[in-house]
């Protein structure tokens, strides 16, 4: 006997679902029944990030933080009340 679970979840989410059950050559539906039947039986939770490809953004925050280091600009800190007050200053500057 199968029965209907109603979810509800972003239509962009949905479609690259979709698109990837079906470049593995599985519905959207096989994929989570597959996945349903594998929580009951390990009565685990497995979340993981395939990308493999950093983001754009942060791409640009790392070729930014290179280029701090190479200009000299870089600071560092021997502990937290450290960074926090250098941070103080610059929010204080910015006012």
């Amino acid at each position: 006997m199968t029965s209907i679970i109603n979810i509800k979840t972003d239509q962009k989410i949905k479609e690259r679902a979709q698109k990837a059950a079906e470049d593995l050559g599985l519905s959207l539906s096989a994929v989570i029944n597959a996945y349903l039947r594998q929580f009951v039986r390990t009565q685990t939770l497995f979340v993981s990030n395939k990308f493999s490809e950093p983001s754009a953004l942060l791409l640009s925050a790392l070729a930014e933080a290179r280029a701090e280091r190479k200009s000299g600009k870089q600071h560092a800190f021997k502990n937290n009340t450290e960074a926090l007050k250098f941070v103080e200053k610059i929010v204080a500057k910015k006012k």
